[in-house]
C-alpha cells in the first residue's frame, strides 16, 4: 500500500474525508476507489460512494477476496443508513465469512454488527441477539462499538427488559463520549430520550397513567390480566391469546376492559365495535355473535358475562384487568414507529420490517402524508419517507419484535 493510501485512510479513520479526498480524488486503482466511496458516504452522498464502492469490488476482483469483501461490507453499510434493507445487504453473511477466514477480525465482527442491526430493524431479535453472541464488542472499532450497544438495547428495550436497556445505553454513552464523534453521540442521546420517555398507559373506564419501560415490565410480571392495545393480545404472565388477525374481537375486549369492574353497555360496544350510530336488531344480532366468539377466544384467560345493560368481562384467575395502550394513539402507529428513528425509510424496507405487502404500507405512508405526519422525496426507487415531527409520539413498544408478545 503507497503512502497516500496510507494517508487518505488515516484521514478516513479520523474523520476527515476532505483531506483524504485530496489524495487520492484522481485515482482510479481499486483501493482509491474504495477510499474514496467510504469518503463520500462520510460526506452524505450515498448513491456516489455506493457506486464507487462498488466499482472498487469488481476492480479487487477474485484475486483480492479480501479486500473485496471490506467493498461489500462498505455497501452494506450504506444500504442500512438508507434502510435499503433487502438485496443490498443480503451478502453481508459471506463477507463476514470471508473476513473471518482471512484472521480479518475487526471488519468480520463490523459486518457482524451491521447484520445484527438489520435483523433488529425488522424484528427478528433471536437471530439478532444470537449473531452479538458470536463475537467480542471490543474486537469491533470504537465507533461501532458504540452502535452494538444501541443494538443490544434495542433488543432488551423489544423484549421489555428495562435494566439490561438501561445498562446497555449507559455503556453506549460512555463509548460516544469517548469517541468525541457529534453525529455518535447525538444518535445515542436520541436513544436514551427514547427510553426515558413514557412508554405506554393504562387506560380505565374514567381515568389513565402514563407508565416508563420499568413500570411496563412490572406490569407484565404481575398477575393482572392485560388486554395489550400495542399486539392486539390478550395475556396473563403465562399465557396469552392473539387477536391480531380479529380485530373486530379485540376492539370488544378492549371496551370491556375499559369497563372492568363494571358492564360496558351495549350501545357502546356497537359504537366501539361497529361503528353504529344507531343499534337497530341486525347490530345487536351480530354483537350477540362477535361476543360468542370472543367468549370463546378468550375461555382459558376470562370469562364474558351478559349483563341487563350489556356485557362483564370476569378474568378467571387474574388479580385485575389492565388495558395496557401507548401514549398517543395513531392510525398507521407501526409505520410511524419505524420512521420516528429519524432515518429516511424506503416503502420496500417499511414492508420488510413490518411484514406486510408493499401495498399496505404505501396505503399508510399517503394517509400518513395527507394527515401531514410523513414527508417523502425523491423519484421511483429513490423515493425516501420520513416522519414529521409527532410530539411524544413513543416507538419503542410499537417497533417490530416478532414473537416477543404475541
Amino acid at each position: 500500500m503507497d503512502s497516500l493510501i496510507t494517508a487518505a485512510a488515516r484521514a478516513l479513520a479520523a474523520g476527515d474525508p476532505l483531506a483524504a479526498l485530496k489524495r487520492i480524488a484522481l485515482r482510479d486503482d481499486a483501493p482509491a476507489l474504495a477510499l474514496r466511496g467510504i469518503a463520500m458516504a462520510q460526506l452524505g452522498d450515498l448513491v456516489r460512494a455506493k457506486e464507487l464502492l462498488r466499482n472498487a469490488a469488481r476492480a479487487f476482483g477474485t484475486k483480492e477476496p479480501m479486500a473485496r469483501a471490506r467493498c461489500n461490507v462498505a455497501e452494506a453499510e450504506i444500504a442500512l443508513v438508507s434502510r435499503d434493507l433487502g438485496r443490498p445487504m443480503e451478502g453481508l453473511g459471506a463477507a463476514r465469512s470471508a473476513l473471518e477466514a482471512f484472521g480479518d477480525v475487526a471488519n468480520a465482527a463490523h459486518a457482524g454488527y451491521l447484520e445484527a442491526r438489520r435483523l433488529l430493524l425488522i424484528g427478528r431479535l433471536d437471530e439478532a441477539e444470537r449473531i452479538l453472541d458470536e463475537f467480542d464488542a471490543d474486537a469491533l472499532p470504537v465507533t461501532s462499538q458504540a452502535g452494538y450497544e444501541l443494538v443490544a438495547a434495542g433488543i432488551a428495550i423489544r423484549r421489555i427488559r428495562a435494566k439490561p436497556a438501561r445498562d446497555a445505553l449507559g455503556r453506549a454513552k460512555n463509548v460516544a463520549a469517548s469517541v468525541g464523534n457529534a453525529a455518535l453521540k447525538v444518535e445515542v442521546d436520541r436513544a436514551v430520550q427514547a427510553f426515558e420517555a413514557p412508554a405506554a398507559r393504562i387506560v380505565g373506564c374514567d381515568s389513565e397513567r402514563y407508565l416508563r419501560l420499568e413500570e411496563v415490565e412490572s406490569l407484565m410480571a404481575s398477575d393482572a390480566l392485560i388486554i395489550d392495545a400495542y399486539r392486539n393480545v390478550v395475556r396473563t404472565k403465562t399465557a396469552v391469546v392473539s387477536l391480531a388477525s380479529r380485530p373486530v374481537l379485540f376492539k370488544l375486549a378492549r371496551t370491556l376492559g375499559e369497563s372492568w369492574r363494571g358492564d360496558a353497555s351495549r350501545e357502546e360496544l356497537l359504537v366501539r365495535a361497529f361503528r353504529a350510530r344507531e343499534a337497530d336488531e341486525s347490530h345487536r344480532a351480530r354483537l350477540r355473535v362477535e361476543i360468542g366468539r370472543l367468549r370463546e377466544a378468550i375461555s382459558p384467560l376470562a370469562e364474558i358475562h351478559a349483563t341487563e345493560r350489556g356485557f362483564v368481562l370476569e378474568p378467571n384467575k387474574a388479580s385485575a384487568v389492565t388495558v395496557l395502550a401507548p401514549p398517543v394513539e395513531n392510525e398507521h402507529g407501526e409505520v410511524l414507529a419505524l420512521l420516528a428513528d429519524g432515518a429516511a425509510w424506503s416503502s420496500s424496507a417499511l414492508a420488510l420490517a413490518l411484514d406486510v405487502s408493499p401495498r399496505t404500507v404505501q396505503r399508510a405512508l399517503d394517509a400518513l402524508a395527507d394527515n401531514g405526519k410523513a414527508e417523502c422525496f425523491g423519484q421511483g426507487r429513490a423515493r425516501r419517507w420520513i416522519a414529521a415531527t409527532v410530539p411524544g409520539f413513543p416507538t419503542s413498544l410499537l417497533l417490530p419484535a416478532n414473537g416477543v408478545v404475541g
